[in-house]
């Protein structure tokens, strides 16, 4: 993972991300803020996009402040901020959080960690979950009057609303692609307009996996292994892992709207099979429903700028290392992408909009390691 995020940082990519996943043997960092403080470090230009800290997991959650203000320190204001609820398989089966108590325990945590990097005084907080006497976080955040909060989700009513209510970016992080992602978004864009916000494509991010080749043929040829292996061994989640009593809220089950993860599972209930293998998808399925992009660099290109366009989303995260990709073919994956897609995608919505939600890091001359070195 590092030697990998630190060659994108160096072919150009805007941000490197990381996130938070337990007691999962193919998501390896249980610790997002570890892995991005070396990053912060390790890497010059690439914002550091921590997606994210699971705040109802940490007690006191003024850790995650102080560490993330360390980050954006460390970083010269690079950092992303990230706040996911969780998933109910990291939160409520392997951390015990009881699931009706889950998204209270993160609002709470939430106004602490913002509290903290805003406040200019010492305070003391009082919630349901976390009680502190002297609130007093440093080092401070480099940028002010924070760093740009985006919050990864699947699906629930509740993130879409409280996403824009705050200003903050929601980024819709599926395993299953561009097609399965409509109904989704086009659900949050509802929500920014009923609201009165503009659909400032850069309030969304959405997540696709991407396979590039020199040719088509290449291209199938490289990526069908990595697929299969990827969705039809590690990608299986027993639905009572995936939906606990009270994980979901009234108004989302209401609506009807589950995660992919959950769809899935049910699919697999229904049909008799096992949960814990899941459905069979072949490589043609898993291209056919847009779960990977893969193809030569125009093929690509094209593909994820319709899926852009349809979804109006102008955060793209791309996932070029997936299943059992050897680290020679992340690496041709990663080149071929940053020196013949990114740059057929750099102009799809700068012309009409500004990204309100980038990180704005100082001078690279002026940052801590620059310094140092000068000395």
């Amino acid at each position: 993972y590092l030697d990998e995020m630190e060659y994108a940082d160096a072919m150009g990519f805007d941000a490197v991300c990381v996130n938070e996943h337990h007691a999962n043997g193919y998501g390896l960092m249980p610790s997002p803020n570890l892995i991005a403080s070396i990053m912060a470090r390790r890497t010059r230009d690439a914002a550091i996009c921590v997606m994210g800290n699971s705040l109802a997991l940490y007690n006191p959650p003024l850790r995650v402040a102080e560490e993330m203000a360390m980050i954006d320190c460390i970083s010269g204001g690079r950092l992303i901020a990230g706040f996911p609820v969780g998933t109910p398989m990291d939160t409520c089966y392997a951390y015990g959080v009881n699931p009706s108590q889950l998204r209270a325990r993160y609002h709470e945590a939430h106004d602490l960690v913002i509290r903290a990097w805003s406040e200019p005084k010492p305070f003391s907080f009082n919630g349901r979950f976390t009680k502190l006497r002297y609130v007093n976080a440093w080092p401070r955040p480099v940028q002010k009057p924070r760093p740009p909060v985006w919050i990864p989700g699947g699906g629930s009513i509740e993130t879409w609303k409280w996403c824009v209510e705050m200003d903050y970016v929601y980024c819709y992080l599926s395993y299953h692609g561009y097609k399965a992602a409509q109904a989704t978004m086009d659900g949050f864009w509802r929500e920014v307009r009923s609201q009165g916000k503009h659909p400032n494509p850069y309030r969304a991010g959405f997540l696709q996996f991407v396979g590039v080749a020199e040719t088509h043929d290449e291209a199938m040829r490289l990526y069908k292994e990595p697929a299969e292996y990827f969705y039809n061994t590690c990608l299986h989640v027993d639905g009572r892992f995936a939906s606990p009593p009270g994980y979901a809220s009234e108004a989302t089950m209401r609506a009807r709207i589950q995660s992919q993860v959950v769809k899935i599972a049910n699919v697999a209930a229904a049909s008799g099979t096992n949960a814990q293998r899941g459905v069979y998808r072949p490589w043609e399925t898993i291209l056919n429903d847009g779960y990977v992009i893969a193809g030569d660099p125009d093929e690509c290109a094209a593909q994820l700028r319709r899926a852009a366009e349809k979804l109006n989303v102008g955060h793209l995260l791309m996932l070029l290392h997936f299943g059992n990709m050897t680290a020679d073919l992340t690496r041709y994956n990663t080149r071929l992408f940053a020196e013949k897609v990114m740059p057929q995608l750099r102009d799809l919505f700068d012309e009409e909009w500004q990204d309100q939600w980038w990180p704005k890091p100082i001078a690279t001359g002026r940052r801590a390691a620059a310094l140092a070195a000068a000395e």
